[in-house]
């Protein structure tokens, strides 16, 4: 038996089980079978073949795909749900698993560089108010929120965790010094 991997998060999963969700879902309508694979994604699952999606084993991907497999039910399509041991293609597998990963974690960077060139236009135009001040905070909220979604679902340790965390950063330095701006702008002591 493979041992379990550990991530940054203290997170483990073997890499040898997983939970297979193989379907039919009816072709009218489309937005059936988009709903489905929107919620399959959202979980960070793999598909291995058109309506075959994979995610490690755990108690919490479980209880999510039995919930899908039983909407896929009530929508008049079939779903099975396996727990299956992987025999072969083990690393395969995980890579495919980790890229997905890190796919997610380079759309978080690049709406990372959309958010510094965001603050950055704030300086261009002048836009030093707290509703500016205040929208750009909800974004970096929104960020931090998608970072840790998809961190916890980063059971073997992408590699794209570390540049995340440090787009996120820069992020977080960058508004920051706007808010000091704002502050300064408004004529208040942000110390006190």
């Amino acid at each position: 038996m493979t041992p379990a991997a550990e991530n940054d998060n203290g997170s483990k999963a073997d890499p040898s089980r997983w939970l297979l969700l193989a379907y039919r879902i009816p072709s009218e309508p489309t937005r059936l079978r988009a709903g489905v694979w929107r919620k399959l994604k959202g979980l960070g699952s793999i598909y291995l073949q058109n309506s075959s999606a994979a995610l490690p084993a755990s108690a919490q991907a479980e209880r999510s795909l039995r919930s899908i497999r039983a909407e896929i039910d009530e929508m008049g399509g079939v779903a099975y749900l396996f727990d299956a041991t992987l025999l072969a293609g083990q690393t395969q597998l995980v890579s495919d698993f980790n890229a997905a990963r890190d796919n997610e974690y380079e759309e978080i960077i690049d709406r990372c560089e959309d958010f510094l060139r965001q603050v950055t236009k704030e300086y261009d135009e002048n836009h030093f108010t707290y509703a500016e001040l205040e929208e750009n905070d909800v974004d970096l909220v929104k960020l931090r929120g998608w970072l840790d979604r998809i961190r916890g679902r980063d059971v073997f340790g992408a590699a794209g965790l570390q540049a995340t965390v440090e787009a996120i950063d820069r992020c977080e330095r960058s508004l920051e010094e706007y808010a000091a701006r704002v502050y300064a702008e408004e004529g208040e002591d942000p110390s006190r």
